[in-house]
């Protein structure tokens, strides 16, 4: 199983930073997501890891050995990409042998491989179907047992499942995350879907502008970002700009928000002193709330719900002036008047950034 390291790698096109200064280590064995907006450099940088594109600066290791000057038929890598790149003229089981094919492995043994790569999809009864009788699902599935049957250990995914419907994109994402992890394969999956990248990944890099936002597990990256772009990208959140107007104890904290309202909140995280603005985060689900008054609380009026499934979405317009959504599976009504008490152990504090909040979130 390789390993693949990125150090100082940037990537310019003219004036254009497309990567800069990326740090990077993907271990062995490794499901790794890239996760970010549009343009923020994802294609760019597995590009680079396959030799698609050359580095402006840096270096790329796999297994320690620098990939600079070796051409990309031999970086030894498997990809998959978002458009279903299968030969229409070929059958199923011809499509899975072409790699063995363009290698010269035998006929019997290229059979052999192209037949259990075909069992691992759940393929094997369509082999002899052409593309065009396939459904979606099954195309894309038939992308993936060519590039594991070139046998490589190395598996990059570019957006591999995004332009399938939603359910036949839930149940590939495990299908190919269980394939990774029986055949003991490193696998890089770029997506712009927070909820495939979450769902799939050992650990996730988040990219913003060419650059490495923050690195780590789906769970410490919901429930313990760092930084206010990451709470915002990774899930969905609420921010609400104030103040420290008290400071009681080292975790403890009046804050202050707009329209003299005040909450007193005990058990945050993070060091701020009086006087200092901050954004206070928290997710839409973490919320108490009541329709009677109650001390220590935002209060608000219900604008909108929509029905989710699972739960209810509603839009709260609190007292602040600013617009919240909770999600909840208990029935209120629109035009409610509610009150909100914030979980000071869901929540996180940040300091507030220098060019404005709204330019701080923004997806580029």
């Amino acid at each position: 199983m390789p390993n693949v390291q990125l150090k100082g790698v940037s990537k310019y096109f003219g004036r254009i930073k497309a990567l800069e200064e990326i740090d990077l280590e993907i271990k062995e064995g490794e499901y790794v997501g890239i996760l970010g907006p549009s343009g923020c450099g994802k294609t760019t940088l597995i590009n680079c890891i396959t030799g698609i594109v050359e580095p402006t600066h840096g270096t790329i290791l796999i297994d320690g050995k620098n990939v600079a000057n070796i051409p990309i038929e031999r970086r030894d890598f498997a990809m998959v990409f978002q458009s279903i790149a299968i030969f229409p003229h070929m059958t199923v089981e011809q499509n899975a042998a072409y790699g063995p094919f363009v290698r010269n492995v035998p006929k019997q043994t290229r059979g052999e491989i192209s037949e259990e790569m075909l069992r691992l999809v759940d393929l094997l009864e369509q082999k002899q179907l052409r593309p065009r009788s396939l459904s979606g699902g099954a195309k894309q599935k038939t992308a993936v047992a060519r590039a594991l049957a070139n046998q490589e250990k190395l598996l990059i995914l570019d957006e591999p499942i995004s332009a399938l419907d939603y359910k036949v994109r839930v149940s590939l994402r495990y299908e190919l995350r269980r394939l990774v992890k029986k055949l003991g394969l490193t696998a890089v999956h770029i997506t712009h879907d927070q909820e495939e990248a979450m769902s799939i990944s050992d650990r996730l890099v988040i990219l913003r502008a060419g650059r490495i936002v923050e690195v780590g597990t789906p769970q410490q990256l919901y429930e313990h970002p760092h930084t206010l772009f990451s709470m915002n990208f990774v899930g969905e959140s609420n921010f609400l700009e104030g103040m420290i107007k008290q400071k009681r104890a080292q975790d403890s904290y009046r804050i202050e928000f707009r329209n003299n309202q005040y909450i007193d909140l005990q058990g945050l995280k993070g060091d701020f002193d009086q006087g200092e603005s901050i954004i206070l985060a928290f997710r839409p689900e973490t919320m108490n709330y009541c329709s009677q008054e109650e001390d220590n609380a935002l209060s608000g009026t219900i604008l909108r719900k929509r029905f989710r499934g699972g739960y209810i979405r509603y839009e709260v317009k609190l007292l602040t002036d600013d617009l919240i959504i909770i999600d909840s599976q208990t029935l209120l009504e629109e035009k409610e008047k509610i009150f909100i008490q914030i979980d000071p152990y869901e929540a996180r504090l940040f300091a507030s950034p220098e060019f404005g909040l709204k330019k701080v979130l923004a997806l580029e």
